[in-house]
């Protein structure tokens, strides 16, 4: 069964940044990031079926300079189409925010430009009306 787990989106983008000189508290992230997901391997995304013209709906945060180092921020989103997961990305902002209200409208900006791609996407293979 192959199987996509949104629910580890954050703690894989944290811990990839390290990819390249990881240190023991990385490894130890990892690890425990492994326990999660053989402890949890019977869940993932299910996909019910959906009547033609069901909403699309977007969600959306930022977490205002939450990485230690660079201070950015992270933009995760996720949308969902007739109560089905279909996109998500958590990821650190490409600027350095200076308030709480730049990093939501970075966030919120960098959501609509997925929001736009997504309906262009779903219409075109005549999902959504």
């Amino acid at each position: 069964m192959v199987c996509t787990r949104t629910d580890i989106a954050y703690a894989i983008s944290c811990i990839s940044r390290y990819m390249s000189n990881a240190g023991s508290p990385h490894w130890e992230a990892l690890k425990w990031l492994l326990r999660y997901l053989n402890g949890s391997a019977n869940l993932g995304i299910v996909l019910s079926k959906c009547p033609k013209g069901a909403d699309l709906f977007g969600y959306v945060d930022s977490n205002y300079a939450n990485d230690r180092d660079s201070r950015k921020s992270t933009t995760p989103y996720v949308f969902t189409l007739c109560d089905s997961c279909i996109s998500w990305k958590s990821q650190l902002q490409s600027i350095v925010a200076l308030s709480t209200i730049e990093a939501e409208y970075i966030a919120t900006t960098e959501t609509f430009k997925q929001a736009i791609w997504l309906e262009g996407l779903i219409k075109e293979i005549g999902f959504l009306k």
